[in-house]
């Protein structure tokens, strides 16, 4: 899986799969569920509960991700919950 760039380094993405959505290194875990998670009233202490293979740099990526492409992973998001 190549990384999405050394800004986001535990974000990972593969062509055909999942639509390449941008996801979790380790977890394969699509951004958007972590994003979901807290529009959805997670806070920071419930993620590791519920995620175990989720490490605080993941979840740290993943937020600094979803800022700079807040509409492509609101995106992946609406899809997913109309699907």
């Amino acid at each position: 899986m190549p990384n999405r760039g050394a800004a986001f380094p535990s974000i990972v993405g593969t062509p055909g799969v999942r639509g390449d959505e941008p996801c979790l290194v380790r977890t394969g875990m699509p951004a958007w569920v972590l994003v979901q998670a807290r529009h959805l009233g997670a806070v920071g202490a419930d993620l590791p509960r519920a995620y175990p293979t989720l490490r605080a740099a993941d979840s740290v990526n993943a937020w600094a991700y979803y800022r700079a492409n807040r509409s492509e992973i609101d995106a992946q998001s609406a899809e997913n919950e109309a699907a």
